[in-house]
């Protein structure tokens, strides 16, 4: 086993691993930007290195960065967690050359092969694998999307090559959409996954989102654990998941997943990777690899008893399974709520804030995967996760009792949060009775019934903060390396560190998390000299693109500029037309809450 793991990542996955890595007596380096210095994961580590600023692109994403980490800590191997580089083969190959340096997934070349999602289509189909009619090579331009629509077929889903979770896709319902959809999911593509390539799939209308986790070590044993269905989703993004499906008979669960083993076993793949099915009129389809843990692979410890995380670490250190697949049994029921700072009455756009109060549930039955605490702030530089709370019950109908019960227990003040959106769906008829699909919630679901739950169990966001007595530790960097000082301030002093951004708390093995800071913003103003009416930011972020200037005459739906927040794309669209009288952003601009945008006269 290892030394030392360096966790390629942030937030709740980088605890997640961290844990796995303490309970096998494994050592742990955390990486963090500088909007990060104050998270929870560099609280739980053993120690922590900076790896540039906030922007992804210049930290979690710096390959050399966090390599070069991995060395001054001595590390001898590098989880990556999910996201960010986490499916990046070009790491992977990175760390394989490293000496003395293990990476913890699946080998560069396999991840290419089957992370590549042009690749895994012609792996899967070599394995007799069914697939969803789509393009097995990139798709270079717009055009091609167009073409593509002419012969299979609206909608067609345009989908980032090295993406997941819903990053990066993109539909076109018809071909005047094309060339707008074609350039955001490239540009998603190269945010998130540091990768543009992209590729086409017919877009099946109202399926279920089936996938199925694989584990594989290095003597050829490939094992499943069993289907997850995630078939409730927003914006192609996942909220709820569990497993086993309620929507699958026995019969063609057990079909997915075999064809799931034999798709692995054809690519020769090692480590953890999850393989994705749509199944639509009774039919089901292959959709991508994952080659990584994912988010939801709690939902699969919990019905399974296997710590995934641990077999990971076991895999990449050589070891071989000790269970068959007989061995694998499938107990009980389990769920994953995506806890984020998103207010779902306002179409699940991002929030950020300060946890005034952090109080989450417990209990029987109820598992909290987090990396924060109360006091923490919750930034705009990365997704909107604050945390995953997992339920396990010994059926679906207790599942979601337990469920119920803990969602009501848990307390979040200071951050608007979906949790008054998940206690509605656990007394939605559709949801309850498990025939929703990935259309429910964009499609079907009455959006004033969200707006009705956050009005009931929401809380409100502003929070005072009026303690006269302070304690904090402060951060020392020394050849990017992480010292820390402690120092009580009482009085007036407090008052002053309350309001101070140079304050930290960075205690190792303090088992405590956190969830990034938020990085410094500027750019915009409520100020505005022009006549007329004033689009505002609703979170903050970064302008994408401009779509109008000053003497512009727009209508009611125009997009007025694109506005990225948490690595989603917002388009900005006017409520109603006008003149432009006023353009108060540029490209590339950030921008807070409540600035101007666009005046409308």
């Amino acid at each position: 086993m290892f030394d030392k793991v360096l966790v390629a990542n942030r937030g709740e996955i980088a605890v997640r691993v961290m844990r796995a890595c303490e309970e096998l007596d494994v050592g742990t380096v955390a990486v963090y930007s500088d909007a990060d210095k104050n998270a929870g994961h560099v609280r739980y580590a053993d120690e922590a290195y900076n790896v540039g600023p906030a922007r992804a692109a210049d930290s979690y994403l710096d390959q050399e960065a966090i390599v070069d980490a991995a060395k001054k800590a001595g590390a001898d191997a590098i989880h990556p967690g999910y996201g960010f580089l986490a499916e990046n083969a070009e790491f992977a190959a990175l760390v394989e050359e490293t000496e003395g340096v293990t990476w913890v997934g699946p080998t560069s070349d396999s991840m290419e092969q089957m992370g590549e999602k042009t690749n895994a289509r012609k792996v899967m189909q070599a394995a007799d694998v069914p697939i969803v009619p789509g393009t097995t090579d990139p798709a270079e331009s717009a055009e091609e999307v167009k073409q593509f629509g002419d012969e299979h077929g609206y909608p067609v889903a345009i989908k980032a090559e090295g993406g997941g979770g819903g990053r990066g896709m993109k539909v076109v319902w018809d071909e005047s959409e094309a060339e707008d959809q074609f350039e955001t999911a490239k540009r998603e593509g190269e945010a998130y996954f540091d990768n543009d390539s992209v590729y086409l799939e017919r877009y099946l209308d109202h399926p279920r989102h089936i996938e199925v986790q694989v584990v594989a070590d290095h003597s050829g044993n490939v094992r499943h654990l069993g289907e997850r269905d995630c078939s409730l989703q927003r914006r192609h993004q996942k909220v709820i998941e569990e497993g086993p499906s309620p929507a699958l008979d026995e019969a063609m669960a057990e079909e997915i997943r075999e064809a799931a083993r034999r798709g692995v076993a054809e690519a020769d793949y090692r480590n953890a990777g999850t393989v994705e099915f749509l199944v639509a009129d009774g039919e089901f389809y292959f959709l991508e690899v994952n080659t990584r843990i994912q988010v939801e692979h709690t939902v699969t410890e919990e019905i399974t008893g296997i710590d995934i995380v641990k077999w990971q670490l076991r895999v990449a250190a050589g070891e071989e399974f000790d269970f068959s697949q007989d061995d694998v049994e499938l107990e009980g029921h389990a769920m994953e709520f995506r806890i984020n700072a998103e207010n779902a009455a306002n179409s699940f756009a991002p929030a950020t804030g300060k946890l005034a109060t952090y109080d989450p549930p417990g209990g029987i039955g109820v598992r909290m995967d987090d990396a924060l605490r109360q006091g923490d702030t919750i930034g705009g530089d990365y997704d909107s996760m604050i945390a995953k709370l997992i339920v396990y019950g010994s059926d679906r109908e207790e599942c979601i009792a337990r469920s119920k019960r803990a969602l009501e227990e848990y307390t979040i003040e200071g951050v608007t949060t979906i949790i008054p959106f998940h206690r509605l769906m656990l007394t939605d008829e559709k949801f309850v009775s498990g025939e929703h699909t990935t259309d429910y919630l964009d499609e079907e679901l009455d959006t004033t019934r969200i707006e009705e739950a956050q009005e009931k169990w929401g809380t409100e966001t502003d929070a005072s903060d009026d303690e006269e007595v302070v304690e904090r530790e402060f951060t020392v960097e020394v050849n990017g390396k992480r010292f820390e000082v402690s120092l009580e301030e009482r009085g007036e002093l407090a008052v002053a560190a309350a309001g101070s951004a140079n304050g930290g708390s960075n205690r190792p093995k303090q088992r405590s998390g956190g969830s990034g800071g938020s990085g410094d913003s500027s750019g915009g103003s409520d100020a505005t000299s022009a006549a007329g009416d004033t689009v505002a930011a609703e979170m903050q972020g970064t302008i994408l693109s401009v779509g109008v200037s000053e003497g512009d005459e727009i209508e009611a739906g125009d997009v007025l500029c694109v506005l990225e927040a948490m690595k989603m794309e917002n388009d900005i669209v006017a409520e109603r037309g006008g003149t432009v009288t006023e353009v108060a952003i540029s490209e590339g601009e950030s921008v807070n809450m409540g600035d101007v945008l666009v005046v409308i006269d």
